[in-house]
């Protein structure tokens, strides 16, 4: 496939588009994820809030105390990434062991009670951490003192479980983007199977095996079919239209050139040799390419024929040899006849004449004593005559209309061309 190919346009621009889809979704959901685990962290904060709230009491000294630590196991462990701490305006400070020997350096603000306000603030060992804080008013001593409560979290656990889901995440959506693009493959190939067929449609016109484009497509080709057919249809009428004009010129044109022979052959009864003779020689010239232009009028669309005709050579060729036999030419040779009585050729008669006679009055004009036709190989014929044959560099040039390499009187150099001329239209 090339960038001019269909197949691969669509091909290609299927899996960019799923590039870009399969990209884009997977920046999102891991976007979603951080959200999502910054959400978490945050309830789990909102709950230890909680309970460093219902926990927190007054020795009798006047104290902050705390009765029973949040449980879970990390508040112990120091630089664990989860941490507490309880402070007061007079210098009372609480703190988990997580913190060891820091604090956590609060904003200046001032949460009204029962309000929670949350930060992203610098953290042990030069972290981001999470804070949850909350402002409550205690009696130490004979004071209402504000307390502060916070609760923080290690930002880089979202960070982590960002990466690992990342990383996961691509996997998956690799595999997906494989089978999405084989899938997107196999609905291209099957999208445009009915061009596939189009095409083979077309080659079956073109080697005469069809007439039409079939009409069992997609809707979606339907119109382009109807157009192609209805265009068959209208080059078929203007080349039978032709056909006619051309077929009625030359049926026109042999009533003139017969009456003219005739006025030719009184002459001749007259004495008038060479004035008759000259006048037969034109006669016959014009007579030949009359003929060669009804060959070719009736070749036209000869092609969409041949496959649905079918020849007998053996009695074809028998024919015209007892015709020749009476010629001048093919009286002074011996036809020598090897075809299998069984043999046929996908080809109109007519069509098949116009070639084999042509070739058996050449072989006649130019052999000594001997023609020979033979069929060599299976589906062909060969003509051959025991004549002095065509020099190598003379023989594209007799194929050519009017050459004539023999200047004897009888010849008009059409044969060969016309030979030429029904071969070249049975191939196309």
């Amino acid at each position: 496939m090339t960038w001019r190919s269909l197949r691969f346009r669509l091909i290609a621009g299927g899996i960019a588009a799923l590039l870009l889809a399969l990209t884009l979704s997977g920046m999102g959901l891991t976007v979603l994820f951080e959200r999502h685990i910054a959400r978490t962290m945050t309830d789990d904060l909102d709950v230890y809030l909680k309970q460093l709230l219902a926990s927190i009491d007054v020795d009798p000294q006047g104290h902050l105390v705390l009765g029973q630590a949040p449980a879970d196991p990390r508040f112990g462990e120091p630089f664990s990434g989860l941490y507490w701490q309880i402070s007061s305006d007079r210098g009372d400070l609480l703190r988990s062991r997580s913190l060891w020997d820091t604090t956590l350096a609060l904003p200046a603000d001032e949460p009204s009670p029962g309000e929670v306000h949350r930060h992203e603030l610098p953290g042990p060992g030069n972290t981001r951490v999470l804070t949850a804080e909350r402002r409550v008013f205690l009696t130490l001593g004979n004071e209402r003192v504000p307390v502060r409560l916070a609760v923080a979290a290690d930002l880089l656990r979202v960070s982590t479980a960002a990466a690992a889901f990342a990383k996961d995440l691509a996997v998956a959506l690799g595999i997906l983007g494989l089978v999405l693009t084989l899938a997107t493959s196999v609905q291209v190939l099957i999208g445009l199977r009915p061009l596939g067929v189009l095409r083979r449609g077309i080659a079956d016109i073109r080697s005469g095996r069809s007439r039409r484009l079939p009409e069992m497509v997609p809707a979606e080709v339907g119109p382009l079919v109807e157009e192609v057919n209805a265009l068959l249809e209208t080059q078929e009428r203007e080349i039978e239209r032709a056909r006619g004009r051309a077929a009625d010129l030359a049926h026109g044109l042999k009533t003139p050139l017969a009456a003219l022979v005739a006025d030719a052959g009184r002459l001749r009864d007259r004495g008038e040799q060479a004035i008759a003779r000259d006048i037969e020689t034109v006669a016959s010239a014009m007579g030949r390419h009359v003929d060669r232009e009804l060959t070719r009028a009736r070749l036209r669309g000869a092609h969409q024929r041949r496959n649905a005709a079918s020849t007998a050579v053996a009695p074809l060729v028998h024919s015209l040899v007892a015709t020749l036999a009476r010629t001048p030419d093919g009286s002074r040779v011996e036809f020598e006849q090897r075809v299998r009585h069984d043999l046929t050729l996908p080809l109109d008669r007519t069509d098949l004449a116009e070639v084999l006679g042509n070739l058996l009055e050449n072989a006649a004009r130019h052999g000594v004593s001997r023609v020979r036709i033979t069929d060599s190989s299976p589906g062909s014929i060969a003509i051959e005559d025991d004549g002095p044959g065509i020099a190598a560099d003379a023989r594209s040039r007799v194929l050519e209309t009017g050459t004539r390499l023999d200047m004897r009187e009888g010849g008009t150099g059409l044969g060969l061309a016309i030979v030429q001329d029904v071969l070249d239209a049975l191939a196309a």
